[in-house]
C-alpha cells in the first residue's frame, strides 16, 4: 500500500475491483434488445405480431368449428351464411354463435381466420428466409470475389428484377403447378435480388475495414474471412431488410391465392378468402373485412418492427 495515500482512499481501492466484478456488464444481445424497447413502434409491432404467433400456434384450442367443414346439415340453424353472432354481444342464445360468421359454404370464418394466421405467417417467414440465405450468399460472394463473378452474378440478379414480382411469381407457380410449396417457392425467387444487393453492398463496405486487412496478414482463408469476419458485419441490413420483406411476402401470398394458384382453394388462407367471397362485399362484408384486417394487422406488425428495427441498429443513432 503507498503510505502516501490516506487510510479512506486506501480503502476505497481495495474495494474498487470487487465493485466492478459486481456491475452488471453489458453485451451486444443486452444492448441492442434494449435499443429495440425503446423504440415504440418496435414494442407495437411486437405487441401486434405476439398476438399473431399466439393465434397460429394455438389456432387448434382458438378456433370454435373446424375450418374446412360446411356446417350445412351439420349445427341446427344453418340454412343460409349467417352475419357475425355473438351472445355476449345480444345475439339470441337459440342462434349458433359465429364470431365472425359464416361464409358462402357455411364454414365458421372466424376459425378461418385463426387458421389462415398460421399458414400466412409460416409462409411468409419461410419464403424471406429462403432469400435471405440464396440472396445474401450470391450477394456476399460477387461482392467479395469481385471481377467477373461479380459481373454474372449481379446481371442475373438485374434480369430477374427486370419481371414484375407478383407476375413473375404467377408465371412459376403456373409452370411448377398450383400448390402452397410453389409459392412460397416463387416468392422466395423473387425476392432473392433484394437481399443479394443489400449483402453485396455491406460486404462491398465491410472487406476494406482494418479487421479485414488483420486477418489476412495473419494468414487466415478467403473462407475465414468471408463468413467469420465481413458476414456477422453485414447483418444488420439484411436483419432489417428481411423484418420488413416478410410483411411484403404475406401480401404476395395473399395475392398468389386470391387469384387462385396456391392449390387447394378450401385450406384456409386469408387472400383465398377475400378471393372466393369478393363478390359478396356488400352483401356480406364480414367475409371480406375479416381476413383483409387480418392481411393488414400481420404487414403493420412487420412493417412496425422493421422500423424500429432499423432504427435501434443504427449506430449513429444510439450514442
Amino acid at each position: 500500500m503507498n503510505p502516501s495515500l490516506s487510510p479512506a482512499v486506501a480503502d476505497q481501492l481495495a474495494l474498487e475491483p470487487e465493485a466492478v466484478a459486481k456491475r452488471r456488464t453489458t453485451g451486444l444481445w443486452r444492448d441492442t434488445l434494449g435499443n429495440i424497447l425503446r423504440q415504440r413502434s418496435a414494442v407495437v409491432g411486437l405487441i401486434i405480431l405476439s398476438l399473431l404467433v399466439f393465434t397460429a400456434i394455438f389456432a387448434d384450442q382458438i378456433a370454435t368449428h373446424d375450418p374446412t367443414d360446411s356446417l350445412l346439415g351439420v349445427e341446427a340453424g344453418v340454412r343460409q351464411r349467417s352475419a357475425p353472432c355473438v351472445h355476449l354481444l345480444g345475439c339470441p342464445a337459440d342462434e349458433p354463435q359465429h364470431i365472425f360468421g359464416t361464409d358462402s359454404n357455411f364454414r365458421d370464418v372466424f376459425s378461418r381466420v385463426v387458421f389462415g394466421a398460421r399458414t400466412s405467417l409460416v409462409i411468409g417467414l419461410a419464403a424471406i428466409g429462403f432469400a435471405i440465405f440464396v440472396g445474401s450468399t450470391i450477394g456476399a460472394l460477387a461482392g467479395y470475389m469481385a471481377g467477373w463473378t461479380d459481373n454474372v452474378f449481379m446481371r442475373f440478379m438485374d434480369v430477374i428484377l427486370a419481371f414484375p414480382s407478383l407476375l413473375l411469381a404467377i408465371v412459376i407457380v403456373t409452370a411448377a403447378g398450383p400448390s402452397l410449396v410453389n409459392a412460397l417457392i416463387a416468392i422466395g425467387i423473387v425476392a432473392i435480388p433484394v437481399y443479394a444487393r443489400v449483402a453485396r453492398a455491406s460486404v462491398l463496405s465491410s472487406k476494406e475495414n482494418d479487421y479485414v486487412t488483420a486477418s489476412r496478414a495473419l494468414g487466415e482463408s478467403t473462407y475465414g474471412v468471408l463468413v467469420r469476419r465481413i458476414m456477422p458485419n453485414s447483418l444488420t441490413p439484411l436483419v432489417v431488410t428481411g423484418t420488413l420483406g416478410i410483411g411484403g411476402a404475406v401480401l404476395e401470398i395473399a395475392a398468389l391465392a386470391f387469384v387462385g394458384v396456391t392449390g387447394d382453394l378450401s385450406r384456409p388462407e386469408w387472400g383465398s378468402m377475400i378471393g372466393l367471397e369478393r363478390n359478396q362485399l356488400f352483401s356480406a362484408p364480414w367475409m371480406i373485412l375479416a381476413p383483409g384486417i387480418a392481411i393488414t394487422l400481420t404487414v403493420l406488425a412487420f412493417n412496425l418492427l422493421g422500423d424500429g428495427l432499423r432504427d435501434a441498429l443504427d449506430p449513429r443513432l444510439n450514442r
